[in-house]
């Protein structure tokens, strides 16, 4: 079981909102590369409202993912596509089926 997630909740800027799904889709082909995530998903939640839920077996992987690839593109977009500051939220896993 995954012991260790991310959660960062991004809000579109008006018209973004297919550049983030384009980013997203983007975001899944670069997360197969990371050995230390093992699930990872672009999620849209309401209009202009989406989300990133990843998993890791150890803080070691969620670190890689933090300072990797994705988190360097997502952060130099951020001003560009995004209303509000990003919300990265580090979860522990407590169940899972």
């Amino acid at each position: 079981m995954a012991k260790y997630a991310l959660y960062v909740s991004l809000k579109a800027k008006p018209g973004k909102e297919g550049e983030v799904e384009a980013f997203l889709k983007q975001g899944s082909q670069l997360a197969q590369k990371e050995s230390g995530t093992v699930s990872w998903y672009g999620l849209k939640e309401d209009e202009g409202h989406y989300s990133v839920f990843d998993t890791f077996n150890d803080e070691a992987g969620r670190d890689a993912h933090l300072n990797g690839e994705i988190a360097k593109a997502l952060m130099s977009k951020a001003s560009e596509l995004f209303a509000e500051p990003l919300k990265i939220h580090k979860i522990t896993i407590v169940a899972d089926k």
